[in-house]
Order: structure tokens, then sequence, then C-alpha cells
């Protein structure tokens, strides 16, 4: 009987009983010396996705993300901007989610255009709200590493059913900000921004963007534990990009609605 085991394999590859050669003593504890002590192997290593490579991407597109941003905030380059970042963004969202292929270059267009979007959006509102955009961030900060921790620590957890309440959540959602965007072509006014209704919405925003992190987090850790292509980091960062990015924007309008009932 052969074994696939390298240390019982000297033993069981052998006619009756293993002979001990004290020769090979040395060489074999050397050798495991030199296994324990090697490094965790890494994607370049390995050619698969690690939570390093996850988070590498991430920072990458957040630097771009806030790079652009930065600029479009000094320009103040106003509406047009506002409209080119969110349908540009929006298309090369699209392409991403949909193509079978990881394309590094559109994400990381998508990241800029979002910036643009972003920077113009939050330059509009920190003019009406004084430092509204800085709170805005903190709080964003703050639930990220919220639901990191809920979702490491086991006190969340992803479950068929925990899925399929937030789908239908999100499906909801949907459907009311299409109705409202909707009520707000034909009136000019949207249930988004009437008082008490306002926040409960913004409110529910918020709390579905924040859980949606926890599916990302899942998604991530799944990735990685099925040995998924070093490539498939882009995406995974891509969607942990999405999430947070729909996490501001709710946080910075629930801000906006307390600060304009005040």
């Amino acid at each position: 009987m052969r074994s696939s085991n390298p240390v019982l394999g000297r033993a069981f590859n052998q006619r009756g009983y293993a002979a001990f050669d004290p020769s090979t003593i040395n060489s074999e504890s050397a050798a495991l010396e030199n296994l324990y002590s090697a490094p965790a192997a890494s994607s370049l290593r390995t050619g698969r996705m690690t939570i390093d490579d996850v988070v590498t991407r991430t920072g990458i597109l957040f630097a771009v993300l806030v790079t652009v941003g930065a600029a479009a905030w000094t320009l103040n380059l106003g509406g047009g901007a506002i409209m080119l970042g969110i349908f540009g963004g929006f298309a090369l969202a699209m392409v991403n989610i949909f193509s079978k292929t990881v394309r590094p270059g559109l994400i990381v267009a998508y990241a800029a255009f979002q910036g643009l979007a972003l920077g113009a959006i939050s330059h509009l509102y920190n003019s009406v709200y004084d430092g509204i955009v800085s709170q805005a961030i903190l709080v964003t900060i703050s639930a990220f590493a919220g639901m990191l921790f809920a979702y490491k620590s086991g006190r969340i957890r992803v479950t068929p059913k925990f899925t399929k309440v937030l789908t239908t959540a999100l499906l909801g959602y949907l459907v009311l900000a299409l109705v409202s965007f909707v009520a707000y072509l034909f009136t000019g006014s949207s249930v988004y921004n009437v008082g008490g209704l306002g926040i409960l919405i913004a409110t529910a925003g918020m709390v579905l963007a924040a859980f949606f992190l926890i599916l990302d987090f899942d998604q991530v850790q799944k990735g990685i534990d099925a040995g998924l292509p070093e490539q498939e980091s882009w995406r995974a960062a891509f969607g942990l990009m999405v999430t947070i990015v729909w996490l501001y924007l709710e946080v910075l309008r629930f801000l906006s609605i307390l600060r304009g009932d005040d």
C-alpha cells in the first residue's frame, strides 16, 4: 500500500517493517524546519486570490476615487460633472457586473467616474450644510468597521434566508426610488425629502446598504476559500466600492434631511 503522506510513505512503501536509517534524521528535520518557517503563500506563489489582494485592490480604487473627487471638489465642477460621473459610472458598472472577464482598467475607470460624481455632489451638500461631508465620511467608516466586526465575530451570519430578505428589501427600495423619481419629474417634489417619511426612507437605505456589506464580506471569503484566481480580487474590490459609495450617499442624504429640519 502506498501512502500520500510524505512522512508515512517511507514505511508503507517498503516490504515488511520500515527500516530505520539514522542518516536521514538531520535532512528530514531540516526540511520540516524550512517548511514551518516559510512565509505564507501569496497570490504570486499560488495564483489564487488572497485577502491581501482584495485589500490592496480596494485601496487602489479608493485612492483613484479620492484623487478625482478632490479635484472635482476643488474645481467645483457642478451639475455637469455630477451627471457625467453618474451616467458614466453606471455604464461602466453594468459592463463590469455582467462581464465574464475581469477588466481592471474598466474597474479603475469606474472609480474615477464615481470620484467625479461624489466630489461634485459632496461640494454641493457641503455648501448648503457646512461640515456635513466630514460627518458622512465618519459615519460611513464607522458603519463599515461595525459590519466587518459583526461578520468576523460571527454575530451576523450569512444564511439563505438572510440573503433572501436583503434581496427582497433591495427590490422594494428600488421600486420606491423609481416611483419617487417619476413623481419628482412630474411634481418637482420627492418623498425622499418629506419630513418624517424622508428620514424613515433614508434610514432604511442606510441600514440596507450597511447589511449589504455583510454579503460583500461573505462573497470575498467564499472566493478565497474556493481558490478563485488572483484576478478576481479586482471584482471583489469593485463590489465593495459599489456598496460603500451607496452607503456614503445614503448617509449624506440622511444627515441633510436631519439638518434641513433644524
